[in-house]
Order: structure tokens, then sequence, then C-alpha cells
């Protein structure tokens, strides 16, 4: 979003300047009105990326400024209140991301425009699911029930991912730590000890040499082993932007022991919880299965959804497209076609959305609970061979006097 730098005086007719961000000059007026101020000057400033990286990283609205907001609003339309009232209250609350978009929302909407319109200027915030939701609930007259609905869906989405980033805390602190005591080991111990054995001149062990070999390639050719990371994040990120090579990916992580069903149940238990909330909204099974595909990110997934898609539009049903696919477990094809018999496709796949949650919950106990003595394993060996390595050679050394 474009910044202005303004120049102004406020009510007492004090000088004041500073920036705006808004969509456009019109828009930035308007926001310095409402703060009180008198512009006389305003000009486009293009934002620095010393300026703007900083802001992006912490000022970025997150889940839970996106939750908290949905979770209020909607409390607000439910007790009746108006829209236009209800956001003139949440634009003065939250994150500024919030602020700034709750403050252009009202204005769209008083000049005609319906929620869904409005929030659509703020892609990276209100998601393509969000907005279908609310559009429908706009249609339907039951727009505080849907925002009820969204702010549930969005708090247990919240909850779900904080518990698979808290489970993974333990493990990447500890593989951290080993990294970065191997490094500082190679660079600034090892050479050290070199320098004593070449004094000496004695005869190392096997492990000791390699040791020194590598550390000295280190220290001599750190630049190699720095632009091969470098090369290899840059490769695997514009392999990952083509689509053919993100499926090799995609298809690569589900191979994973373990790894790989984890993820498969986690894409599986947000996508069955969109598609719940767009077929209880009223959204028709097609737009829903198109909507929800592409909050997959995940192109094996997302191909198994579009081919589904194709065959219910055809006539097929859900349940009998989905079962012929090798990449969705056998129980979604079958609660699937419990919710095509009963006429509560919604509800089902609510439930089996909690059945998937729940089972990569258990995933994730197992696979840290396997990760802690696998860990204490890779510890003892690498410990064990620094013995070997390092104070053997030294041993030797003070028991030739």
């Amino acid at each position: 979003m474009p910044i202005f730098l303004y120049k102004a005086k406020d009510k007492k007719g004090l000088e004041a300047k500073g920036l705006v961000e808004a969509q456009n000059k019109k828009q930035a007026l308007t926001i310095l009105r409402e703060k009180g101020y008198f512009c006389y000057s305003l000009k486009e400033k293009g934002e620095s990326l010393l300026l703007s990286l900083p802001k992006k990283i912490f000022n970025k609205a997150s889940l839970t400024d996106i939750s908290t907001f949905t979770r209020q609003l909607s409390t607000m339309v439910g007790a009746g209140l108006p829209l236009t009232e209800a956001l003139s209250i949440l634009k003065t609350q939250g994150k500024e991301q919030i602020m700034l978009s709750s403050a252009s929302i009202l204005r769209d909407i008083q000049g005609g425009s319906t929620l869904a319109e409005a929030m659509q200027k703020y892609p990276h915030i209100f998601s393509s699911v969000y907005l279908a939701l609310v559009k429908a609930g706009e249609s339907a007259g039951i727009l505080d029930n849907i925002l009820n609905r969204l702010a549930d869906n969005l708090e247990s989405q919240r909850e779900f991912q904080a518990k698979i980033k808290g489970a993974m805390i333990y493990p990447i602190i500890i593989i951290t730590g080993m990294g970065g005591v191997m490094v500082i080991m190679m660079i600034f111990v090892i050479p050290k000890l070199t320098s004593l054995y070449k004094e000496f001149d004695a005869k190392l062990p096997a492990a000791t040499q390699a040791l020194m070999s590598v550390s000295d390639f280190m220290v001599h050719f750190w630049w190699v082993v720095l632009a091969g990371l470098v090369g290899l994040v840059y490769l695997y990120s514009m392999i990952n932007k083509t689509r053919a090579g993100k499926k090799k990916i995609d298809n690569f992580k589900f191979r994973i022991p373990i790894i790989g069903k984890l993820l498969k149940q986690v894409i599986l238990a947000e996508f069955t919880r969109t598609f719940g909330l767009l077929i209880g909204a009223g959204v028709s099974i097609n737009e829903a299965l198109d909507i929800a595909s592409k909050t997959a990110n995940n192109v094996i997934i997302e191909e198994g959804i579009v081919v589904a898609n194709k065959q219910v539009e055809k006539g097929f049903p859900l349940s009998s497209a989905v079962t012929d696919n090798p990449n969705f477990p056998p129980i979604l094809g079958q609660m699937l076609s419990v919710g095509e018999e009963t006429g509560k496709m919604d509800e089902v796949l609510l439930k089996i959305s909690k059945y998937f949650q729940s089972e990569s919950e258990e995933s994730l106990k197992g696979l840290t609970t396997a990760l802690e003595p696998l860990i204490m394993i890779l510890l003892g060996v690498g410990v064990g061979f620094l013995i070997i390595a390092i104070i053997l050679p030294i041993y030797n050394l003070t028991s030739q006097f």
C-alpha cells in the first residue's frame, strides 16, 4: 500500500508532519482529517527496503489479530449494532493493519459497497474462504451467524497451529544448538588443536585426521559452504515456484516416514473444516470445492480436489470421486457418503475435520516422543566421536612425557 508524506496543522494550529499509509491521496486526506489534521502538503513517498522490512515483519496481521477482529465484529453485529458503528469502533483497536483496513472498509460501506466487496481490497488479511463466507452470510441475511462461525474456525485453526509449533520447539532448539556447537568447534577449536598436533608431530587416528580436514576446509573455504547453502535455498525456491517442481516436492514430503502422514492429516483437517464451513453457509458444492482447493497449499491434494469437482459437475457423487483417488484416505469417502445420504454434509465434514485433527495431534505426539531419544542418541554419538577424535590424541601426547 502506498505511503504518503504529509505536512499539516492540528486543531491548535501547530505544525505536524509524518507518514500515512493509504490506497490513494483521497483516502490519505480522509484519514488525516479524522485525526484532526488540516493537510496542506501531501506527497507519495517510495518506501525503502530498510523501512518496509521491519514493518512487514512486526506489523503484519497475524491469525490471532484476524480472529480477534472477527470475534469482536460478530459479537457487535449479533448484539444488534449497525455494521458501520461496529467498524467505527474497531478502526481504533488492534494492530495498524487491522485499523487501516477497518477504516477503509467503513468508508467503502458508507459509499454503498457490501462488506465482502470492501474486504476484497485486503487479500493479505481476508482469505478467499473468508470473503466467500461473508458474501454468503450477507446474501442469506445471517452475517452475525457466519462471522461467529468464522471466528470459531479461526480460533480452532490458531490453537491447532500453536500445538504444532509448540511440539516442534524442543527439537528445533536442540538441533540448532548442535549445529552451532559444531560450527564453533570446526572454526575455532579444531584449528588450535591442529597446530598443537603439528608442533609435536603426533601420529593421529583416522577420526582426528578426518575432523581436521573438514575443519581446514571450513576455515579456508567457508565462502564455498555459504554459497552452497544459499544456492540450495535458491534452487529449492525456484523449483517450488513451478507447478511441476512443487508437485515433486509435495510428493516427496508425503513419502517421508511419519512426517508425510502427519502433513497429509494436517492438510485434510484444514480442507474438510473449510469445505464444511462453506457448505454450511449455503455455498454450492462446486464453488466450495473450488475455493477449498486453493487453500490446500499442496499440489497433489489440490489436483485431487479439482478432479473430484469435475466428477461432481458430471453428476457423480463426491464420495465416489474421492474414494477413487488414492491420495485421500478411505474414511473420507465413507464419511462423505454418509453426509450425502443424510443431507448433513456440513456437520459430517466438521466431524471428519475433528477426526483428522485428533489423528494429527496423536501423530505429532508420537513424532516428538520418537525425536527425543533419537536426539539423545545423536548427541551421545557426537560426544563419543569428539572424545575419540580430540581427547584421545591429547591423552597420547601427555603419556609420551
